[in-house]
């Protein structure tokens, strides 16, 4: 099963990447100071190392690797978020929730501008989250990360392919019908 999503989520990724890769024909970024590839490895070490900031729970280090307008639009059916204080303290109450958080598996898959990073993401419900109190239990999901970035490798935006939902109902959180 894992091997499907994975053949899928990467099936769909790419069809909607790298349809967008633009090649000038000369190696070289618009500024003319990086190849293409040379661009894309920098912009694959720097997708990596967020999401190891991420599992470290450092929203500090996080953000330095973020150009000043960042969106991060989380998952379907989320809003985008662009406040830096709201996004700190929404991953605290993350992190404070599942302390255990991590990530494992890693690879990344690049086009010009954007990088994809999949792997399976675990934590434990073992601490308050808002209003609902914890569980116990655990989620174990595989899931990849859309980053976008700008011409100076800065992150200009974050989606995630799997829903909230869908973490935290394996984590034994039953949601309400949405209406």
């Amino acid at each position: 099963m894992k091997k499907l999503l994975t053949f899928f989520a990467i099936a769909v990724l790419t069809a909607c990447i790298f349809p967008t890769c633009k090649s000038n024909g000369s190696g070289t970024s618009s500024n003319g100071s990086d190849s293409t590839s040379a661009v894309m490895k920098k912009n694959v070490q720097t997708a990596l190392n967020a999401d190891s900031l991420i599992t470290k729970h450092d929203m500090d280090g996080y953000l330095k690797l973020c150009a000043p307008d960042y969106t991060d639009y989380g998952a379907m059916g989320d809003k985008p978020v662009k406040n830096i204080d709201t996004m700190k303290s929404e991953m605290k109450i993350f992190f404070g929730a599942y302390p255990d958080f991590k990530a494992e598996d890693l690879k990344a898959y690049a086009s010009n501008d954007a990088v994809v990073v999949t792997g399976t993401f675990s934590g434990t419900f073992k601490n308050p989250y808002l209003k609902m109190k914890p569980t116990g239990k655990g989620f174990k999901i595989f899931d990849a990360d859309i980053y976008t970035f700008d011409k100076d490798g800065k992150i200009t935006s974050h989606k995630s392919i799997v829903p909230g939902s869908i973490y935290m109902s394996q984590a034994g959180v039953v949601l309400p019908d949405k209406k």
